[in-house]
């Protein structure tokens, strides 16, 4: 509908030149009885024409030539608003369009034939993936489907360092751990890795190995930790529904040269001095407000450095739009890495970063540490463990990534309404068990008598579900998924309301029969929905 109506616009403009080239914004009233999209336009042009704005929406009004069959009612609402109602034969065409087009209702090919790399997670392998890393990789895979469902062809990829001190620190761990179960007698540094995981991966040296790895240096033991590591983290990524097409090294940058050449071009643009023993970057000339080191005096770069010649390969890589993931420790840091990919020449445009911010898990209203045997902190797959992993997606991902997300250890446990995930997927059972029984009385959706719905409880969903692909689509350009998640809660909330209030079996039949078309739709837009947000459709409950 409004491909519709930005339509009518576009011909109204050929008498009303002030329309040509004019952005038509249409937004769902937040009042029913003001209809079902309404527009400011008029309002936007009152200072430009000298006129007053309902005045000229009476004139624009006049010069759209429109199809009942489409739009029942045109009006002007308080100092000049324009708002549409739908016709009911439009709203039937929107179940059947939905019939029609089933896994593909919601979609678009906006985007189709680009290409998007989508960076999440990026934990180097010390550890299993905590409760942080959770959130990151939901909303991450949760935008990739989003973009996928608008047209892109999307890379997950996952960036990790397997060097550095940390992986040294991590290599000693495992060692001293293995010595440790050996028999020997170890004192462990407070620095080295605590988790109960090294003590596993030792345990699985000592059932392979014997005693035979003693002399083993520390990298044999760094790249035993890093292997078993990954194949935890793969396996924990696994069951929450998610599969990364890349996993690129840091190190690669390295003997690649490209840490060498960025270094090379940031000096050719006179963007580096020395200082200190140290080189330093000139973001200060780039609009940021102070320069910073990306190579100390020890000739170890700092994270800018790389992550600069990162983002150079992904362009190198054809990408049209690049999202990064981070949690919001980078926050100030970032613009960094932004301001250097653009000094090199590259459109900074092309990279969406989304900053989300962090989780603590609560229970009873208090602050809860689940387990003590992986150290301090909780693990993904402790949590999925506790929970199931549809619900950990589905609280990952309800609150905007900018919001401090409470993880609520008993509601996630509820097998009620108060639970959301519950909420959703009782809606989708249910309409599972509905359709079960109307076929078990020969009763079957009709499209037909789409013309039988006329009560409030039906109209709205289908108004709601006429929506879903405005609503991905926003959701998959601004790299916001929390809005599918609200979505289709208000979908259900509308779908148990009319269950309330609108009976099937025992309706006459041409009505029931057309319940049966709307409530068919209903399950398909739940199901497409729950699809994108990574949550499993149950047919019962």
């Amino acid at each position: 509908m409004k491909k519709y109506i930005i339509n009518l616009f576009v011909d109204a403009s050929k008498k009303l030149d002030y329309l040509i080239d004019r952005e038509i914004q249409l937004s769902v009233p937040a009042n029913p009885l003001h209809g079902d999209l309404s527009t400011n336009i008029a309002m936007i042009l009152t200072k430009e024409l000298k006129k007053n704005p309902r005045q000229i929406a009476e004139e624009i009004i006049s010069n759209l030539n429109y199809d009942k069959n489409k739009i029942s009612k045109i009006e002007i609402a308080g100092p000049g608003f324009i708002n549409f109602t739908f016709s009911n034969s439009f709203l039937a065409d929107i179940i059947k369009d939905i019939n029609q087009q089933k896994e593909k209702f919601g979609k678009s090919q906006k985007y189709i034939n680009k290409k998007a790399n989508v960076e999440f997670i990026s934990a180097n392998p010390t550890g299993p993936l905590t409760i942080g890393h959770g959130r990151n990789a939901v909303i991450g895979d949760t935008i990739a489907n989003l973009l996928e469902s608008i047209g892109y062809h999307v890379d997950r990829e996952y960036y990790f360092n397997n060097a550095g001190r940390q992986m040294r620190v991590l290599g000693e761990s495992l060692k001293l751990r293995y010595l440790e179960l050996l028999g020997e007698k170890i004192d462990f540094p407070d620095d080295h890795y605590q988790g109960e995981y090294i003590r596993d991966i030792a345990r699985k040296l000592i059932d392979e190995f014997g005693d035979g790895c003693k002399e083993k240096g520390n990298n044999f033991f760094k790249e035993t930790a890093e292997k078993e590591i990954f194949i935890d983290i793969k396996n924990t990524l696994s069951r929450l529904g998610i599969e990364m097409a890349i996993f690129y090294n840091e190190n690669d940058l390295y003997e690649s040269g490209k840490i060498e050449e960025v270094k090379q071009k940031l000096a050719e643009k006179n963007l580096t001095y020395e200082k200190d023993g140290a080189l330093w970057f000139k973001l200060s000339e780039l609009g940021r407000e102070d320069d910073k080191v990306i190579v100390k005096s020890t000739g170890e770069p700092t994270y800018r450095l790389p992550d600069i010649a990162y983002h150079t390969t992904k362009f190198e890589r054809n990408y049209d739009l690049m999202v990064d993931l981070f949690g919001s420790d980078h926050n100030a840091t970032y613009p960094d890495v932004i301001a250097g990919v653009k000094a090199l020449g590259y459109d900074e445009s092309k990279i969406k970063v989304v900053i989300h911010q962090f989780v603590t898990i609560t229970q009873g209203g208090e602050a809860v540490k689940m387990s003590t045997r992986k150290a301090n902190f909780i693990t993904i797959d402790e949590l999925i463990d506790e929970v199931g992993a549809d619900v950990v997606r589905y609280f990952f991902l309800m609150r905007n990534v900018n919001s401090h997300l409470n993880f609520d250890l008993e509601l996630a446990k509820k097998q009620s309404d108060e639970n959301p995930v519950f909420y959703l997927q009782y809606a989708h059972a249910r309409i599972c068990s509905i359709l079960r029984m109307t076929d078990e009385q020969g009763l079957q959706p009709n499209y037909d008598s789409l013309n039988k719905l006329e009560k409030e409880e039906e109209l709205n969903l289908v108004k709601k579900m006429h929506h879903f692909e405005d609503e991905i689509l926003y959701a998959a350009e601004n790299c916001e998924p929390n809005k599918v998640a609200n979505y289709l809660e208000d979908l259900a909330a509308l779908f148990h309301k009319f269950y309330t209030e609108c009976r099937i079996i025992g309706s006459e039949k041409d009505l029931a029969e057309a319940r049966i078309a709307l409530v068919t739709s209903v399950r398909t837009v739940l199901q497409n929905g729950l699809n994108i947000i990574g949550i499993s459709a149950p047919e019962k409950m």
